[in-house]
């Protein structure tokens, strides 16, 4: 099975962890990252250089590093973070590395595959468009006239108003063609969990990428949060998420919902709610997914590729044990990675 998933931050993450346990069953993984982030580390380097900001790509690429010994060396390398109080301070090396490599070969997909390979990735990362975008949103404050708009993915997600929608600058953004395709060549697509208004919308506010997951003939799933987000979905009920994603993309359908059975207290209102947007025969499916040790809410690993899998099974059918059916497709050598920069960048050394 050849699956997409879509997001951004700690909860695609959480969800590429997941679908790394669930070899042989899912053979290729595309993680598609959400490129709007303006604060931090990548909002510096995203001010300074005008390049996309690396650290949802970073991410991504460190939750599907090879298992090995050179796989966690170079995944603890580029998550590590500059300490002190100069100019390096906060960058993580990732991120360096991410935005050196983009200035060399000004070309995200191949800077990507670059340092997939030196991480020995299982899978590939794709940024969801080719240029940094901007979030604007509509959002109303309490007892206070509006409704206001504020600009930025850090105002978005720390606003004390409640978000009414969000769009993208510029606006009709270009889409990642790698990206496009590997979501119209996809067998299932995976949209959330994550900060809902600035990781998991914003995928289906770039048209061609929208499009692409709409008319794909995959499975869509969509996977729901814990718990709301302070700020961005403070207060949201699980289906409201549901009637936020069906308002600002009206078109989509999914086969099936995966939320955590402890995070839902009225299953019945979910199942209302997800009716205007499951296929037929879609269904919300609840199981534990909460890592129950964690001090702050976050998804156990192993308990969503359990449940994923049983939703595979559900929406596509039982495994067909193909013989051959392996985990990852084999990682590329230095030399692979080399030939591939040559072709795509007449700048690389």
């Amino acid at each position: 099975m050849r699956v997409v998933a879509l997001g951004g931050g700690h909860g695609l993450h959480a969800t590429l962890s997941a679908l790394r346990r669930c070899s042989p069953r899912v053979s290729e993984v595309t993680a598609v990252v959400t490129v709007a982030d303006d604060g931090g580390s990548s909002g510096r380097l995203r001010r300074e250089l005008g390049s996309l900001p690396p650290g949802d790509l970073r991410m991504a690429l460190s939750a599907l590093a090879a298992d090995d010994e050179r796989g966690r060396f170079w995944s603890g390398v580029v998550q590590h973070r500059f300490g002190g109080s100069g100019a390096l301070a906060g960058h993580a090396v990732g991120n360096l590395l991410l935005a050196g490599l983009l200035e060399v070969t000004d070309d995200p997909v191949a800077t990507l595959d670059t340092v997939g390979g030196l991480l020995g990735i299982a899978g590939r990362v794709l940024p969801m468009s080719t240029v940094p975008l901007d979030i604007e949103a509509e959002v109303e404050l309490d007892d206070v006239p509006g409704p206001y708009r504020i600009r930025g993915q850090v105002a978005v997600a720390s606003t004390p108003g409640r978000v009414l929608k969000v769009w993208l600058r510029p606006e009709d953004p270009p889409a990642c063609p790698e990206a496009v395709r590997a979501v119209r060549e996809a067998d299932v697509v995976l949209l959330g969990p994550g900060s809902w208004f600035t990781s998991v919308l914003p995928h289906l506010l770039v048209p061609q990428l929208r499009d692409a997951v709409v008319e794909t003939s995959a499975r869509r799933v969509v996977l729901l949060n814990l718990e709301p987000e302070p700020g961005e979905t403070a207060g949201f009920s699980p289906e409201q998420h549901l009637e936020v994603l069906s308002a600002h993309a009206p078109s989509l359908r999914a086969h099936a919902v995966l939320a955590d059975s402890a995070s839902v207290p009225l299953p019945d209102r979910l199942d209302r709610a997800a009716a205007q947007m499951l296929t037929a025969g879609g269904r919300v499916r609840l199981a534990p997914v909460a890592d129950g040790t964690a001090t702050t809410p976050r998804h156990d690993p192993d308990a969503l590729a359990t449940a994923l899998l049983d939703v595979f099974d559900e929406i596509i059918g039982p495994d067909p044990g193909h013989p051959g059916a392996t985990a990852v497709p084999p990682s590329r050598t230095d030399d692979d990675v080399m030939a591939h920069l040559s072709e795509r960048s007449p700048r690389w050394p």
